[in-house]
């Protein structure tokens, strides 16, 4: 299956899918020594962020994340590829200084994807390609409407 989608920060990667319906803010919720989530109270809790292809609606926090995101790549635990609904500055900056492919602009039903799917993320083409069974974990009447556009 391909999604189109709009392209923050250029690059082509692939990992298995790890997914949340919860923003992330990588200042707090993500350990920069590990690469895994910290917060108790977050839905990915205990998940390592490290070589997936990390699907989530947007960041939130300090603009601290940024460079939490580039501490994960430099120690090789940042994930291959970042999928927002919407993306913001924080992820924005980070994916870019980190040279780590983001994307946004996508249906929101791509947060429901079950984790370990193989995901394939070709910002430069502006293209999300989801290989084997795209198995969402609860499809929604009207998940094929087109992605919603993110405030510029």
């Amino acid at each position: 299956m391909e999604i189109k989608c709009h392209k923050v920060a250029s690059g082509c990667a692939s990992g298995p899918a790890l997914a949340t319906k919860e923003p992330i803010s990588f200042l707090g919720n993500v350990n920069p020594k590990t690469g895994v989530v910290v917060d108790p109270a977050h839905e990915l809790y205990g998940q390592c962020l490290s070589g997936k292809v990390l699907i989530f609606p947007g960041g939130k926090g300090s603009t601290v994340g940024s460079y939490v995101i580039y501490q994960l790549k430099k120690r090789g635990l940042a994930p291959a590829a970042m999928i927002n609904l919407c993306s913001e500055p924080i992820v924005a900056v980070g994916a870019i200084i980190s040279g780590i492919p983001l994307v946004d602009r996508i249906p929101e039903t791509i947060l429901q994807l079950e984790s370990g799917i193989l995901v394939e993320v070709d910002a430069d083409r502006g293209l999300v390609k989801i290989f084997g069974p795209a198995s969402l974990k609860h499809r929604h009447r009207g998940s094929d409407r087109s992605a919603p556009e993110c405030p510029r």
